[in-house]
């Protein structure tokens, strides 16, 4: 599996290895640098070419922002993703108009932070892989999907769903439970408990098939 390569700049030595430690429980991802100040981040992104870059707001020799924008101007083919106590809503739309993917306020805990990468993850999953793009692949791009996981009820968890909704488009046939959780490697119980949510909004639809004995199997497909 090829991973996607990110880089953090950061000024506080402690907040970095939290990232950097957050960052190695996620195995789609890899840290392939670090800078604490802007000069030395912006020469190694330059040559390094990460996927993806955590970019703190507040460094010794230049605003967050003037980075975001220095790597803009470059056209530095890099996402960011800000990680920053700022809050004001300046500078947060400000980030958002320059294409940040996602803005963490500082401190978060790691299941934030997890969200935040994973969504990402998907996010690169949907690229098309054409030189021309036609409008369903533009909408894949700008999130714009006709089979798209539904928000969640109090008890259920958007990455378990997110997972579970993945690996529902890739079966061509109905499947049962147990054959799903296998191949997420979750529980059946958990696995379980999921589809009869989709089937509830109408995403997904149950298939009963009857043996010669007992209780009718749940086979489970997308609409």
């Amino acid at each position: 599996m090829t991973k996607i390569s990110v880089f953090i700049v950061e000024d506080d030595p402690m907040v970095l290895e939290v990232n950097k430690g957050f960052l190695a429980k996620l195995p789609e991802y890899e840290c392939i640098g670090e800078a604490q100040n802007g000069k030395e981040g912006y020469e190694k992104i330059k040559e390094l070419q990460p996927d993806l870059i955590l970019l703190d707001m507040y460094l010794p020799d230049i605003a967050g922002i003037d980075f975001f924008i220095k790597l803009r101007s470059e056209r530095i083919p890099s996402d960011v993703i800000m990680i920053t106590a700022a809050r004001d809503a300046t500078t947060v739309q400000e980030a958002v108009r320059l294409g940040a993917f996602d803005y963490l306020i500082k401190p978060f805990r790691f299941d934030r932070f997890q969200k935040a990468l994973h969504h990402y993850y998907l996010h690169t999953k949907v690229q098309p892989k054409s030189s021309i793009y036609g409008q369903q692949e533009i909408d894949q791009i700008f999130g714009h999907k006709e089979n798209e996981a539904p928000s969640l009820p109090k008890g259920l968890n958007d990455i378990t769903m997110n997972q579970i909704f993945e690996e529902l488009k890739k079966v061509q046939t109905p499947i049962p439970s147990e054959q799903l959780a296998q191949n997420v490697g979750m529980a059946r119980v958990t696995v379980r408990k999921y589809l009869d949510f989709l089937a509830t909004t109408g995403k997904v639809k149950i298939h009963l098939k009857y043996g010669t004995v007992g209780r009718p199997t749940k086979y489970y497909s997308l609409k």
